[in-house]
């Protein structure tokens, strides 16, 4: 047993961590995918058409650029060489790419949660003069503020545990229940990604605090 990794692939599902190229990748943040059909895998989206297109687009269309079919879940990992155990890195469509660098939302959340002042926080990335900037939303404990010496803070400490490329170029206090989540615990970073853009949000009952997202639509604006 090894620290922040799954003991390895579970019985019968043949994943693997794919590069852009489709290619099997170890010891590289890349994309879970299961290259053979497994029972707990759904078979069609109710309401899709004929074509299952809609099915398709979420789970097979990934890799048909380089001529493959297959399952990806849209979940970067690593997969140890030398453990065989997996990390599991987050959403892979949630992933922030200021100037092109591959940063996957947990090594922040890891760094800054650790802080006695920070109960949650959420951060996304913002297409902001050609490029694009972190922008995080701090969840307070009771008695703190977010004071210029605790944006400071938070700065500091991500440069110094992770790299320059994870400071947040913005930081904001979220409200009370302002960081949404699912039903099944997981925060949503692309839903505020969208408003943030201006795009709609369509299935805010899969949120558990769909009434969180308010405080981005106001935000919206003031970030433009």
């Amino acid at each position: 047993v090894y620290s922040g990794e799954l003991q390895g692939r579970a019985l019968a599902m043949k994943v693997e961590s794919y590069s852009e190229k489709a290619e099997p990748v170890e010891d590289l943040q890349a994309e879970l995918v299961c290259e053979a059909p497994v029972p707990s895998m759904p078979i069609y989206f109710w309401g899709d058409d004929d074509n299952m297109t809609k099915y398709k687009a979420a789970y097979f269309d990934y890799y048909k650029d380089v001529g493959k079919m297959i399952w990806r879940h849209g979940d970067y990992i690593v997969i140890h060489s030398d453990t065989g155990g997996i990390t599991f890195w987050g959403r892979s469509d949630a992933v922030l790419k200021p100037s092109g660098v591959r940063i996957g939302t947990a090594e922040i959340y890891n760094v800054v949660e650790q802080l006695p002042e920070i109960a949650d926080c959420l951060v996304i990335g913002q297409k902001y003069s050609g490029d694009i900037r972190i922008i995080m939303f701090v969840l307070l404990n009771e008695g703190y503020e977010l004071t210029d010496d605790l944006k400071a803070k938070i700065r500091t400490t991500l440069r110094e545990k992770t790299s320059p490329r994870h400071v947040p170029k913005l930081i904001f206090q979220a409200p009370e229940d302002g960081i949404p989540y699912t039903f099944s615990n997981k925060k949503v970073e692309i839903a505020v990604t969208k408003i943030i853009h201006g795009m709609e949000v369509a299935n805010r009952s899969a949120l558990r605090n769909p009434t969180s997202l308010d405080y981005y639509m106001e935000m919206k604006d003031k970030l433009q």
